[in-house]
């Protein structure tokens, strides 16, 4: 009787030589699994190992046996054939084969397997391990099984176009590449176009004019300005091949679907820790290379149906934009930059007066203050995508005007800072961010408001970012997970005006203004935005929040349990 069962995939198992030492090597193509462990030899009149290894892969053929990998004791290696960066042929080495007292055999043949090794705190590292066959033909049925079976890894990229910005952070961005980063990629047999960027934009201007549909995927080394400008240009491209007016703030963006990957060699490298845990440039390479998928949220900025900006991390007024306005002007002083910035706007201590209004992002499962951390594979970012495409689909088939005008919610005051965050911002200043429960791909924002509050107050608000305490826990604090929300600032609402915030303002404005803080003697009624690290100076804007508008090589922040596991999850 002829069984309903598929035939189980073929286990390769064979003895094979490592640093001088016997191994029982084993590919399960159905767990997708390479495994191997050292053989010691036993006593009395038991059966050779070489022997055992050759009826156990006789019983996993015939189906005897369970299929599955045994658990082997301490010192056996398993890797994920995911996680598997490459194999190739290797070439003798002349004192080992000595060595080996081989010389009355064949000439041995070697194969080089380079894997994906975790370290502690989510860097990861490139480790080769060496196996020496002194059959030609076992060589041979090796070094095909695994190719076969990497082949199989369709998503990994084969090609790339790669933007450096050998000026941002500490100006070693080309170096960074060129001694971390391309040998990997050539050990992978990734072919790549290399372009170093010459002039601010040169990115943005380059990706509308190339033909982006020969690569996998966009690499950006630099900071994050490299990386924004690397996200703008993409965008704006899918954008125009799509006819999208991007200066409707109601227009549904189309996707992109070419992958972004994120060499860290700037000063913060915000995007990069947020989505992989470290900024560290081999790891970021080998998640690029094992071809790994992170939906990212992407927020839309306007002025009066104008567009101004993209964001991914931060949009910051008040504190932030201050920061950013003066490092500007200080950065001869390179990272450093931030730190003087920081202090001098923490001692001059404005406050801005507007109003805030916005839409709560109801579908949303999880809430600022959950402590439910954004991981790999996050169960919220998938659910609140499949309700939030749900929930616009409702709306264009019904009412669609009802979004504009339902569920507002205005709070008008004083400001030290407003903050929108589509993740969690953080860094290596900040380990926890700005939000440590904002999620990745959930189509919201977390909205900050840090109202006016004295000088001891607002410290201990900036330092609860360094903490793993809860840093909303102020009552002049609040937080909102939102879809999108507009700031209008107080001169604005005064004198209706058409104006950019910039301009001349009326001296009515200015006795209220330094009435708050006479300590300083200042007279200034506007902050600017900080979008990303860039300058927005339009203070009236309304922001947008676009639901996994793109795609980062990225897997996201691994569990820790994760990185421990002798049997990681293979990339999905």
């Amino acid at each position: 009787m002829e069984s309903d069962h598929p035939p189980l995939p073929t286990v390769l198992c064979s003895v094979l030589s490592m640093k001088r030492q016997s191994c029982e090597v084993t590919l399960d193509p159905g767990r997708s699994l390479l495994s191997w462990r050292e053989l010691r030899p036993r006593r009395g009149r038991d059966r050779s190992r070489p022997g055992i290894c050759l009826t156990r892969m006789l019983h996993r053929a015939r189906g005897l046996v369970n299929s599955c990998t045994p658990q082997f004791p301490s010192g056996g290696v398993t890797v994920p054939v995911a996680e598997i960066v490459s194999v190739g042929e290797a070439e003798i080495d002349e004192k080992y084969y000595n060595s080996m007292k081989w010389q009355h055999m064949c000439k041995p043949h070697a194969f080089t397997v380079r894997y994906v090794q975790r370290k502690r705190k989510h860097r990861w590292r490139c480790k080769e391990v060496t196996f020496w066959c002194s059959d030609e033909q076992l060589f041979y049925q090796w070094l095909q099984a695994l190719h076969d079976i990497l082949e199989q890894q369709t998503h990994r990229p084969k090609r790339l176009l790669v933007y450096i910005n050998p000026y941002g952070g500490k100006k070693r961005g080309k170096q960074i590449y060129e001694n971390k980063v391309a040998p990997l990629f050539s050990a992978a047999g990734i072919c790549t176009d290399v372009i170093v960027t010459e002039y601010a934009n040169h990115a943005r201007d380059n990706l509308y004019e190339v033909n982006v549909e020969k690569y996998d995927g966009v690499v950006c080394v630099g900071g994050d300005g490299m990386f924004s400008e690397v996200l703008h240009g993409l965008i704006g491209r899918v954008q125009k091949d799509s006819d999208v007016d991007h200066n409707n703030p109601n227009a549904q963006l189309s996707r992109c679907n070419i992958r972004i990957g994120i060499i860290p060699a700037g000063s913060t490298d915000c995007v990069c820790y947020a989505t992989i845990g470290i900024n560290d440039p081999e790891t970021s390479a080998l998640h690029i290379i094992l071809g790994d998928c992170q939906p990212l949220d992407v927020c839309s900025v306007h002025h009066k149906r104008t567009f101004l900006k993209y964001s991914v991390s931060l949009l910051g007024y008040g504190f932030y934009g201050d920061v950013l306005k003066y490092s500007e002007k200080n950065r001869w002083l390179g990272p450093a930059r931030y730190d003087v910035s920081g202090f001098k706007t923490f001692l001059t201590h404005h406050c801005y007066e507007g109003s805030v209004s916005f839409q709560p992002a109801k579908w949303v499962l999880g809430s600022p203050r959950d402590q439910i951390i954004c991981t790999s594979r996050c169960y919220i970012c998938r659910q609140s995508s499949k309700q939030l495409e749900e929930q616009q689909k409702t709306q264009a088939c019904g009412s669609e005007h009802r979004d504009q005008d339902d569920d507002w919610t205005t709070i008008k005051g004083k400001f030290m800072a407003i903050n929108a965050v589509s993740m969690s911002c953080a860094c290596p200043r900040s380990p926890k961010g700005l939000s440590p429960a904002a999620h990745l791909g959930d189509g919201s924002a977390d909205l900050i408001l840090v109202r006016k509050c004295s000088r001891l107050d607002f410290l201990r608000h900036l330092i609860r970012h360094t903490s793993n305490k809860d840093q909303f826990d102020f009552p002049f604090v609040e937080v909102y997970r939102v879809k999108n929300f507009q700031f209008t600032p107080k001169h604005f609402e005064d004198e209706d005006t058409e104006s950019t915030d910039i301009g001349s303002i009326g001296k009515k404005n200015f006795p209220q203004i330094c009435t708050d803080h006479p300590s300083c003697g200042c007279n200034h009624v506007n902050s600017i935005w900080n979008c990303d690290g860039e300058t927005v100076d339009q203070t009236a804007i309304e922001m947008r929040v676009h639901c996994q508008l793109i795609k980062l090589f990225a897997r996201g922040i691994e569990n820790a349990k994760l990185e421990d596991d002798v049997n990681p999850s293979k990339v999905l």
